[in-house]
């Protein structure tokens, strides 16, 4: 049986609390903290320990795990008011589980070591919350061999696929990849929906005929009957996708690096967010597709 760690959790999202749930689970010490106090009240009630600040938690820990929205949040949790740095020193590791940008992941790493000796694994993730609470994840990491290899006494408890694809901010560039087959996939299923109806054939049925073959994914497997079904309960939000693929192009742009194909499906997504459906499941496409009033 493996040790039981001592981890900070700053962000009680739906991924942070499902990241939290998990190692709780798995035995682990957790202590939270979240600007909104019944998230925080959630997590307490399943076992974890309260804390009042980043640092606070920072202090109580051996590991401090960040699962936020925004790189300037991030920034701000770190190295903010009572942010992690205030506690942080060479025995803490630090593992960014947000989505944000390589480039800025790379520069918070280099401030944080530089400054309090801290060491920074960007460990972004594919999955949801389902196989976070399962132990599950995809975690593509980023950072030095020695700071990935010790965070795996934490991320063994939460994924099944853990990778070193580079230094800092590597693993931030290969979730960008990820959400870039991701959104593109998402809109083939929605268009695939639509043309087999048109058709006469059941699209719920495509995910079977077409497995393993070159066309199967995981992504149709799991979603092309929820989009046949109109079923949009809340799987992932597509302004949170939005944001990913925003972070994708500026980081394309800075590469000089042509998306022509992900472009298309960025407009898709910015479209559904203007239409007031920026909180909604992916499966909303389907409502652009169906016609933006159809309900």
């Amino acid at each position: 049986m493996s040790k039981a760690q001592t981890v900070a959790m700053i962000g009680a999202g739906i991924m942070g609390t499902a990241i939290a749930t998990r190692l709780l689970e798995t035995g682990n010490i957790v202590t939270v903290f979240d600007l909104d106090n019944s998230k925080v009240d959630n997590l307490v009630a399943r076992g974890a320990q309260a804390a009042t600040s980043p640092a606070a938690a920072t202090a109580q820990s051996s590991f401090v795990i960040l699962s936020l929205n925004h790189a300037n949040i991030v920034r701000s949790a770190v190295f903010g008011k009572d942010g992690v740095a205030q506690s942080a020193d060479a025995e803490k590791l630090l593992i960014d589980m947000s989505s944000i940008d390589p480039v800025d992941t790379a520069q918070m790493a280099g401030q944080l070591a530089a400054e309090t000796g801290m060491k920074w694994v960007d460990c972004p993730l594919s999955g949801g919350a389902p196989r976070a609470l399962s132990g599950e994840l995809t975690i593509m990491a980023g950072g030095d061999r020695s700071d990935f290899d010790r965070a795996y006494a934490v991320m063994q408890h939460l994924s099944a696929n853990y990778t070193l694809m580079g230094p800092s901010g590597a693993g931030q560039t290969t979730k960008l990849i990820n959400q870039l087959f991701c959104a593109v996939t998402f809109q083939a299923v929605a268009e695939a929906v639509k043309l087999a109806e048109a058709g006469g054939v059941d699209p719920a049925a495509i995910p079977q005929a077409l497995a393993g073959g070159r066309a199967d994914s995981r992504i149709m497997q799991e979603f092309m009957a929820k989009f046949a079904a109109r079923d949009y309960s809340p799987t992932g939000r597509i302004d949170n996708m939005l944001k990913d693929l925003d972070s994708l192009q500026a980081f394309a742009m800075k590469t000089k690096t042509p998306l022509p194909m992900t472009g298309q499906v960025v407009e898709i997504h910015r479209l559904l967010c203007a239409a007031g459906l920026g909180d909604k499941d992916s499966a909303e496409m389907m409502r652009l597709l169906d016609g933006i009033d159809a309900r």
